[in-house]
């Protein structure tokens, strides 16, 4: 999902940049992100963009969108990994750590208060009008970013097709999200001629700057953790391991292995390391999982998740704290369920973010020394088209499931699809969703403003209709 700048930000940069940003200073800023990513991945890379390239000029554009790219090709939250990648070029492994969990932590504190709510009133009738006016809104979020991305990454007819290639094998035959991903990359770095036209930051374009702090640092020779070292790399890797499993480890010892935590804290671990486009490719991949799989959740509680991670700051992939908190309350034994449900929360959370530190401060020293690679930009270009397929996937996995109030699966050879009975068709989130979508396309409101107005009229809807 890689994410052109020229329309992010119309505020003036810095008259007269800082030589060098102290810890502290670097403290605040972070904090202040934090508290303001509201907006799903493009809201929070724009908010990053206008704070840290065009208002303090901590880091060149050029660098930004190389970050960027790179962390597109992870799996996990894009956003998050962007700011730990830049607070770790900036102030070494202390300031990826503090860049990317105060990125997390607002989110964390809303999203637990939110399921706690949720899971406490969830069976009045007011939270159900509630949910109602969400879903229709979070289905106007989620089309406008398939189109609003796939304008900005499908700029010739050969990412289109790796784009639309990606949607076929996911809709229609489920193939797994890393081998589309890996498949995509492969075809950009063998194909970079095709794909020259549609990349972002290729070898002729990067270029150092000094007017920005972070390319000031490396001409000055203060980027030295920048640069590959066998030996760092498997530190980092045996740490990071190590905290990310032992948590889980902790549990099963307390517990027993088959616990419902244990269980989270194994397939979150597993969903971190496999699944790609942010949260609204995860989406579609953990509904499989907890709500087909291992029942855990009811469909419509993957789409009413989603809903309140959009109303929270911080990355859409929240979404996982609350089916962490959902499944572990259901199946608590032997916890209070409200101590279990906070503790499967939080370990979700852990086990979902942690592994993206691992994969900033394993991977981007190497992605620094290949700044001029032509054939890496055409393979992140590509892995970017074919995010665009996921998302279109997701979209309308959505549309299905808040359009319709009945689907069929139907299975025809090796295609599985879902199929929507038209008769069970509800004209308010018809109405809803598109009344949204114009509002978010047309007349640019603030996704803020959208779902408190679709809540609004929702319930008016649903109280003239349901009384």
């Amino acid at each position: 999902m890689s994410i052109t700048t020229d329309t992010l930000s119309d505020s003036p940069p810095a008259a007269n940049p800082p030589r060098a940003v102290s810890f502290s200073e670097a403290l605040k800023v972070w904090s202040r992100i934090g508290w303001l990513s509201f907006g799903g991945p493009a809201g929070q890379i724009a908010l990053m963009h206008r704070e840290l390239v065009e208002q303090r000029r901590w880091i060149s554009e050029s660098r930004f969108l190389h970050a960027l790219n790179y962390c597109m090709l992870l799996p996990g939250p894009e956003a998050q990994q962007l700011a730990t990648y830049i607070g770790w070029l900036m102030h070494r492994t202390w300031g990826g750590i503090v860049a990317g969990g105060l990125f997390v932590l607002p989110g964390v504190i809303a999203m637990l208060l939110l399921s706690w709510l949720y899971v406490r009133y969830a069976d009045v009738a007011a939270m159900t009008v509630v949910f109602f006016g969400l879903k229709a809104a979070v289905l106007a979020i989620v089309v406008s970013a398939v189109l609003r991305i796939g304008s900005r990454a499908l700029k010739n007819s050969f990412m289109v097709g790796i784009a639309a290639a990606a949607f076929i094998t996911i809709w229609a035959f489920h193939v797994p999200f890393p081998l589309v991903v890996l498949g995509a990359a492969l075809i950009g770095f063998f194909a970079k001629k095709y794909v020259a036209g549609n990349s972002h930051g290729s070898a002729s374009e990067i270029s150092d700057d000094g007017e920005y702090i972070v390319d000031r640092m490396q001409a000055d020779g203060h980027l030295s953790h920048a640069q590959p070292s066998t030996r760092r790399a498997v530190v980092v890797t045996i740490t990071c391991l190590a905290l990310w499993l032992a948590p889980v480890a902790a549990v099963a010892v307390w517990l027993g292995s088959q616990h419902v935590l244990v269980k989270e804290g194994v397939m979150f671990s597993q969903t971190a390391v496999v699944t790609f486009g942010g949260a609204y490719a995860v989406l579609a991949y953990v509904a499989q999982r907890a709500v087909e799989h291992l029942q855990w959740l009811q469909p419509g509680e993957m789409i009413d998740g989603l809903a309140l991670a959009e109303t929270t700051p911080g990355p859409l992939i929240m979404v996982l704290q609350f089916v962490g908190f959902l499944a572990a309350y259901r199946f608590a034994e032997p916890l209070n369920p409200w101590v279990a449900a906070t503790l499967g929360a939080l370990l979700t959370t852990w086990v979902t973010f942690l592994p993206s530190f691992l994969f900033i401060f394993l991977g981007a020293p190497y992605m620094e020394s290949l700044r001029r690679h032509r054939g890496l930009n055409a393979a992140l270009s590509c892995v970017t088209a074919a995010v665009v397929g996921v998302i279109l996937n997701l979209s309308i996995w959505f549309a299905i499931h808040t359009l319709f109030g009945k689907v069929n699966r139907i299975d025809a050879g090796p295609m599985r699809l879902d199929v929507p009975e038209w008769t069970t068709i509800e004209p308010g989130a018809v109405l809803l969703s598109l009344a949204a979508f114009i509002a978010l396309a047309r007349y640019k409101l603030s996704m803020v403003w959208v779902l408190v107005g679709c809540v609004l009229a929702g319930a008016a809807y649903w109280w003239i209709r349901y009384g």
